[in-house]
């Protein structure tokens, strides 16, 4: 693959991760409407049952998917960088695979959780929510909730493309944004996680737009 057909690949990468975040935003947030705090444990159990099989496929496409074309997009990225700075596009590349290996890792461990406690549920119900509860705040951990990785690999992107004059100025100050929000995901602020996670949607169909139109 010709570094021309690698930026163009990175491109559809960069805004498909857009439109998986617009997807997930919009059945998480609007169609698949959890069952509250009063909710019993059965029917917490039968809403997941229910939607077995939407919850797979979302989980699959909103961290697996979206890790393995981030690899490609982290990949894409460096070759862009690396002409202003090797060691810090090698340095800004590693946080962008790390991300990546917990967001699959995040994913991975997702479905397998509620596989098993779809099966628990129907012998143990008590116990098949508390194995929910402890995974959720495994994969929460790793991916779903902490943006910490992924903030820094935006973060550290965007100031050396700054510098290095290699996107638009508002793209990069746009990138500052959405690594600092990310990096502030450590604290339990729901409100940080929503400016990353809107924020980003942005800044991948951007990127992807403009490495699309590259060379």
């Amino acid at each position: 693959m010709n570094e021309k057909t690698l930026q163009k690949v990175g491109g559809v990468c960069a805004f498909l991760e857009g439109l998986i975040y617009i997807v997930a935003f919009i059945i998480y947030g609007a169609i698949l409407v959890y069952p509250d705090a009063n909710a019993s444990v059965n029917e917490r159990l039968d809403f997941l049952t229910e939607n077995h099989l939407i919850f797979s496929l979302l989980t699959f496409t909103s961290y697996i998917l979206f890790g393995i074309l981030l690899v490609v997009l982290v990949v894409a990225i460096y070759h862009r960088l690396k002409s202003y700075s090797l060691i810090l596009s090698q340095l800004i590349s590693a946080f962008g695979i790390i991300w990546a290996g917990l967001v699959i890792a995040s994913g991975m461990i997702d479905n397998i959780s509620l596989n098993t406690v779809i099966e628990m549920g129907s012998k143990d119900p008590e116990n098949a929510m508390l194995v929910f509860s402890a995974t959720n705040i495994i994969t929460e951990g790793l991916g779903g909730g902490n943006e910490i990785v992924g903030g820094i690999w935006v973060l550290l992107l965007s100031l050396t493309a700054l510098k290095g004059h290699l996107f638009s100025k508002l793209l990069n100050l746009l990138g500052i944004l959405v690594g600092l929000a990310g990096i502030l995901t450590i604290y339990p602020l729901e409100i940080f996680t929503e400016i990353f996670g809107i924020s980003q949607i942005v800044w991948f169909l951007w990127i992807g737009v403009i490495m699309l139109r590259s060379h």
